[in-house]
This record gives structure tokens, C-alpha cells and sequence, in this order.
């Protein structure tokens, strides 16, 4: 394969500019203003930590910017060789100037300040943006968020409801249903008149999708209001579920999400397959993990009960993408999403990209989204997909199967950016 010919694809692939589909950006805060905005991204304190650092000394407590990106480059080292620090490398030479090959404890403090003072430029957020190629970006908010102090245009709402599904059980979380609502529940079907103004509300304010990560145990089935209704109001009393009936209540709130999800035209993003606090004595956001228990047969009541609702599926583990791309090849309604968290490495995207061409169809295909928390991270991580891509166009495409560039161009920018459009209606 010529490798001319996959960076001329990479480079035109470059000039389009992305919708990102799926963010944790605050969008009141969404740049960075130290690098240790940037290095306490969870892949750099996860990784320092399995290569030897204590916990204590990432994470403690008072720990001033400064002191904290002096600690971790310590550990860089140990991690040039992964493709997290390759991001790091890459987003400092496009952003700060950095001409390094590799950032160590001899030139990182001169790199830190030239850093700090183009954050602190007014306009770096614009900046960020506009040199990552990215003019929107789907966040990931909270039921109740009430999503005032933003551009919803360029920061675009997302309904996250895993504290519905999974944690209604917790008093906390019951008050702020209650607050965002004006809503005291007193069963199932107050619960889901209440479920109903969270859409409502996001509605309002220009959300195009519905969200949630799911653990390998849960299989969403339908729920009657008469039978999960005396758990609800032992819930709501503040009672301890069984698991059974923790089970029931989970199962009724995912249900009516997807059945509002249908009634206000959203798509749902499912997010499948993460275990919590698999290692909880890890460093924040690195104790999660995915297992082989997982299957998407679990979700074969929700695909067929909604027919009208888009469900754009990513899963944990490399070893589910052949699952997801046989859901896509037969169900209209099913999409694969992006590469997510563990299978986010070139070895794996290449792989999935590879078998969601040959196999699903066109228009099904969400080929990319960054999950990043500051806006730095988005140029580092589409251009890894981007090589991804245009390695598997160029090999299967152009020079397997005899396509134009052209056509397989098409192709690329379509998966990048035109399904973002035409799924979620952006």
C-alpha cells in the first residue's frame, strides 16, 4: 500500500470541518487553562499510576497546577510508547510551539508557561476550535442541567440519564428530579410525568439526543406501571430495594426514556459494557473496566419495541465490535458509534473501521467522536482517526476494490461528518 497515497487521503480528509458527537465538555469552562487541565485527563494520571506512581501522589489534595504536570512528566518515560502521550506530544506542537520530540523533566516547566500564556489569550477558545477543525460539540449533560449560559448552537445538549436509571434510589438524586421538575413524585406514573418535562426542558433548549452508560448486567425489558408501582413508592419513601425490585425500577425508568425518546424524535446513545469500580483503589476515572459477559442479544426487546427510535450503539471492548456490526447489517435502527475508551488505540479502530465498510451500511456509520473534557484533545484525537480511516479507504477502497479517491473520499467524509448530520439532525 502506498503510503503516499494514505497521507494525500489524510490530508484532504483534514479540510473538513466535524461536528463532535460526543463530549464531556464543560461548556462554561471548555478549554484548558493549565496543562494540568491537560495531563489530568484520567489516560494520563490512569497510566502514570499502573506505571508506578503512588495514588497519594497524584492526587494530592491542595495540589497546585504547576506541581501536579511536574509530577506526572516524571512518569512520561514510561508512557511515550502509548498513544496518549502521542496525543499530549501532538497537541503541544499544533497549540504551544512545543518543537520537542518528547516532554521531560528537563524542558516541560518552559512548555508549561508558553502554554499558560496563550490560554490565557481571550480568544482561546476560539482559537482551540477553529484550529481543530470543529465548529459544534455534543456535550454530555446532567437531568438537571438547565442549560442557560452557553451557546446551545455551538455546545449542543445532551440528555445524560444514568443517575435516572441506576441511582434514583438515592435521596439526592430524588431532590433534584424534584427541583428540575416542580414535580414530587408519588409513583411510577408521576415518575414518568416528571421523566416527561426533563424532555421537555431539553427540548426547549435544542437537544438532539438522549444518552446512557450501561453496565454488562442490564437487559432493558418493558415494565407496566402496575407492577413496578409499589416498588417506586417504596422507593420514593426512601425504603431500601431488594435487588429484584432495584432491577424492576431501572428497567421501567430506561423503558420510558426510550419511549420519550420516540414520542420527542431523539435519538438514544447507548454506551455498553463498562464495569464500576472494577479497581477502586485506581486513581478518579481509572477503576472502571469491561468484561466478555456483555451482549447485545440483551437488547433485543429495546431494538424491536422502537423501530422509529435511532439507537447509535458504542461498546466497551474491541471484541463486541463484530456483534455491533451484525445488530447494524440486520437492524434498520441500530448504529455504530464511534471507538470508545478501551478500543480507542489505532490497533483496534483500525480493525472495527475496517469491518463496519465492509459490512454495514453507509448511512449507519457514526465514524468518530473525541469523549474529551477540554477542547485541546479534539485535534489530537481525530487526527488518529483520520490515519485510521484513511488507511482502511486506501487499502480496501482505492486499491482492493478500484475505487476513485474521489469516491472513497466520499465515503470518509460521509462516516465523519455527513451521518453526524443526518442522525442526530444537526
Amino acid at each position: 500500500m502506498s503510503e503516499q497515497l494514505v497521507q494525500q487521503m489524510c490530508d484532504e480528509l483534514t479540510k473538513l470541518v466535524l461536528i463532535d458527537p460526543h463530549t464531556h465538555i464543560n461548556p462554561h469552562s471548555a478549554a484548558s487553562r493549565t496543562l494540568a487541565d491537560i495531563m489530568g485527563y484520567h489516560y494520563y494520571t490512569e497510566l502514570a499510576h499502573s506505571a508506578g506512581m503512588p495514588k497519594e501522589r497524584i492526587e494530592e489534595p491542595g495540589l497546585d497546577p504547576k506541581t501536579k504536570v511536574g509530577r506526572l512528566v516524571e512518569s512520561l518515560g514510561h508512557l511515550d510508547n502509548t498513544i496518549q502521550v502521542s496525543w499530549l506530544v501532538e497537541l503541544c506542537r499544533k497549540f504551544f510551539g512545543c518543537n520537542e520530540e518528547r516532554i521531560t523533566t528537563s524542558n516541560w516547566e518552559a512548555l508549561y508557561d508558553r502554554a499558560a500564556a496563550k490560554m490565557a489569550e481571550p480568544d482561546w477558545e476560539d482559537q482551540c476550535l477553529k484550529q481543530s477543525g470543529i465548529e459544534r460539540v455534543f456535550l454530555t449533560n446532567d437531568f438537571d442541567d438547565p442549560l442557560e449560559g452557553f451557546d446551545t448552537n455551538r455546545y449542543i445538549p445532551c440528555l445524560r440519564t444514568d443517575d435516572l436509571v441506576f441511582h434514583l434510589g438515592k435521596s439526592e438524586v430524588r431532590a433534584r428530579l424534584a427541583k428540575a421538575t416542580g414535580m414530587e413524585c408519588a409513583g411510577a406514573t408521576s415518575l414518568r410525568r416528571a421523566i416527561g418535562k426533563l424532555f421537555e426542558h431539553f427540548s426547549s433548549h435544542g437537544v438532539r439526543a438522549c444518552a446512557i452508560s450501561l453496565p454488562p448486567s442490564f437487559s432493558p425489558v418493558a415494565v407496566s406501571v402496575n407492577e413496578v408501582d409499589p416498588a417506586i413508592k417504596r422507593l420514593l419513601q426512601g425504603e431500601a430495594l431488594s435487588p429484584d425490585d432495584a432491577t424492576l425500577v431501572s428497567r421501567f425508568v430506561f423503558w420510558t426514556l426510550a419511549e420519550y425518546c420516540a414520542e420527542f424524535r431523539l435519538p438514544f446513545d447507548l454506551m455498553i459494557g463498562v464495569n464500576r469500580r472494577v479497581y477502586p483503589e485506581g486513581v478518579f476515572q481509572g477503576q472502571d473496566l469491561f468484561d466478555q459477559r456483555v451482549s447485545l442479544i440483551q437488547y433485543q426487546a429495546l431494538f424491536n419495541a422502537f423501530p422509529q427510535v435511532k439507537f447509535p450503539i458504542s461498546v466497551l471492548a474491541q471484541i463486541s465490535n463484530h456483534e455491533l456490526v451484525s445488530y447494524s447489517w440486520i437492524f434498520p435502527n441500530v448504529y455504530t458509534n464511534a471507538h470508545w475508551w478501551y478500543s480507542n488505540i489505532p490497533a483496534y479502530i483500525e480493525i472495527d473501521t475496517r469491518a463496519r465498510l465492509q459490512a454495514v451500511p453507509q448511512n449507519k456509520q457514526i465514524g468518530y467522536y473525541s469523549d474529551m473534557y477540554k477542547l485541546e484533545f479534539a485535534w489530537p484525537k481525530f487526527s488518529m482517526y483520520r490515519q485510521s480511516l484513511a488507511r482502511v479507504l486506501a487499502q480496501d477502497f482505492v486499491i482492493a476494490r478500484k475505487w476513485s479517491e474521489s469516491r472513497a473520499l466520499a465515503l470518509g467524509r460521509q462516516v465523519l461528518r455527513g451521518n453526524v448530520e443526518t442522525i442526530f439532525g444537526v
